[in-house]
């Protein structure tokens, strides 16, 4: 956590508080907004469970110490003007007191095709670090050619389950491919986010073909 340790937080425009946006790190979901002190903001950081300040009972404490309920810290960051908190944390069970996700009522659905965005930053990780006995190592490792060609067998395959296979063949072998083109992207210095891009823009209706 001492990558935090440079932060510059102006408690004192908020009487020694700031508020703490809370956010889902997975589904970027909002959870709730809570108050830090300098106190519950250490505190946050040396155990990795978000803390804050109660203006109500004026003591720190820690989401989920009675529920059980905890928000797993994953990083902090501040606004432009050093006065705000955003916090992205796991949680590990209903946030608000009334047992709902999150303090607005909302539920904390985790959209899945937010984790192809989290598949490649492992994907990227495993290209930094190659370690041994990884099967995306050996695929970087064999070169562009034959991660080329595993889409290109990935996509024969997801072809032959959609004419003459099943629907859970269909979504088995779509993995594969995409899992394999990710690996190719990663290997070009692309991200799944540039083909999102590219189709989001064909999208508008002012859009002609290259």
């Amino acid at each position: 956590m001492n990558i935090y340790k440079d932060m510059n937080i102006n408690f004192e425009k908020g009487g020694g508080l700031v508020p703490a946006i809370i956010q889902d790190a997975k589904s970027r979901q909002v959870l709730m907004l809570g108050y830090m002190n300098q106190e519950a903001l250490d505190k946050t950081l040396a155990t990795g469970l978000v803390t804050f300040y109660s203006r109500s009972r004026q003591t720190l404490w820690t989401k989920g110490e009675t529920s059980g309920n905890h928000l797993k810290l994953v990083d902090i960051k501040t606004d432009c003007d050093n006065d705000t908190l955003l916090v992205r944390a796991i949680p590990t069970g209903p946030v608000c007191h009334t047992g709902t996700d999150t303090c607005w009522g909302e539920s904390n659905d985790h959209n899945p095709l937010l984790f192809l965005t989290e598949l490649q930053d492992f994907i990227e990780k495993r290209h930094e670090e190659m370690p041994e006995g990884s099967y995306t190592t050996s695929l970087f490792r064999d070169g562009l050619n034959r991660m080329a060609q595993k889409v290109g067998e990935e996509a024969l395959e997801l072809v032959i389950e959609a004419t003459n296979g099943s629907n859970e063949r269909l979504v088995y072998e779509g993995s594969d491919m995409l899992y394999h083109l990710i690996v190719l992207l990663t290997s070009k210095g692309l991200r799944i986010e540039e083909l999102a891009k590219e189709l989001q823009q064909r999208h508008d209706p002012k859009w002609h073909k290259h």
